[in-house]
């Protein structure tokens, strides 16, 4: 591909992500030449519009598990990349890299038992912890994403010890992001801690089926805790 033809299909592809109706644009994007496309939608992730970021990442999700199925190494090549993004070796800063990593498991359960505990390893400051907030804000998202899909893994992999501590976080979407993942993970312990944000006025944008929504920290504490309760009963 030539590089006129290379730059008028990530045209495409961006066109595709602001599209309406997102299931029909994955099913688009799924069509094209997987190699190509997965370098384009990663390229999206740093785009300044936040929902063409995060459709990139729904994309990445189908578009990396349809890979899975035909060469697994192919996309543990991919999976490897994310966390090259993230390490501080790669000079760069990894944006998008922990949701797409997330997102992509969520898709696909045989990636999901080898990679979750590399996801839950950058909650851990005692191994590869993620200091930067708007890398937590995506790798919180991506918990409670995965979490949602597949709790049992999350649970396994030891998420719930290290989710408390970002409630205490000084940025709001951390602190939603963090709430909103006590909630998927059922963490009847962070209940006290969850009471106590409720009125908590910081927002945030969450991104939640192929759209963006505002919410306010008090909005995912209280739905955590109706979640942690509904489990209780």
């Amino acid at each position: 591909m030539t590089y006129g033809r290379a730059r008028e299909a990530k045209k495409h592809v961006f066109e595709l992500l602001k599209a309406d109706d997102l299931g029909r644009a994955i099913f688009e994007i799924a069509r094209m030449n997987k190699k190509k496309v997965v370098n384009y939608l990663i390229s999206a992730l740093c785009n300044c519009d936040p929902l063409v970021k995060w459709r990139a990442v729904s994309a990445l999700g189908k578009v990396v598990a349809s890979l899975a199925d035909e060469d697994m190494e192919r996309a543990r090549i991919i999976m490897r990349r994310f966390m090259w993004m993230l390490n501080d070796e790669s000079g760069g800063i990894g944006w998008g890299a922990p949701e797409s990593m997330a997102e992509i498991m969520a898709c696909h359960e045989g990636l999901a038992r080898e990679y979750v505990p590399i996801l839950v390893s950058y909650l851990r400051e005692d191994a590869n912890f993620l200091e930067y907030e708007p890398l937590q804000r995506g790798l919180l998202w991506g918990v409670s994403r995965l979490g949602s899909v597949r709790p049992q893994l999350v649970k396994s992999a030891g998420a719930g010890k290290y989710l408390p501590e970002f409630l205490k976080a000084t940025d709001a979407e951390v602190r939603g992001m963090a709430a909103m993942g006590c909630g998927v993970l059922e963490l009847k312990d962070t209940k006290e801690m969850l009471l106590r944000m409720i009125n908590d006025t910081g927002t945030l944008m969450l991104y939640q089926n192929g759209k963006l929504y505002e919410k306010t920290v008090g909005d995912l504490a209280k739905e955590a805790l109706r979640r942690i309760e509904a489990t209780s009963t």
